[in-house]
């Protein structure tokens, strides 16, 4: 599926930085915190969009992190908005599922 708008492959105004991956040596953007949300709400595919602090799980990894630890990844000309572990795993942005609560022990 072709991405409708442009806007969202933009370069980020974002140091970038090489990550040794699986699947290569993408660029990594260098975001500061004060500006997770607005990069966030710029590059999320879906509605509504998560708070920062919301726990979600990325499905290739199998592992729960917090929305605000999210990367961006430059790939070729593309933006690719990912969970921590993609550098291990490759998982991206249509990866993420609302993280289970733990179950209370009785």
């Amino acid at each position: 599926m072709a991405r409708q708008d442009n806007s969202l492959d933009a370069e980020l105004p974002f140091p970038l930085k090489e990550v040794q991956t699986t699947q290569g040596i993408p660029k990594i953007y260098d975001i500061p915190e004060d500006q997770k949300q607005m990069v966030l709400e710029k590059l999320y595919l879906f509605r509504p969009i998560p708070k920062l602090d919301k726990w979600m799980e990325d499905i290739h990894a199998e592992k729960v992190f917090q929305v605000r630890e999210f990367i961006v990844a430059r790939e070729g000309s593309m933006n690719v908005l990912a969970s921590p572990y993609y550098p291990e795993s490759g998982g991206t942005v249509i990866d993420w599922v609302p993280a289970r609560r733990p179950k209370k022990s009785k």
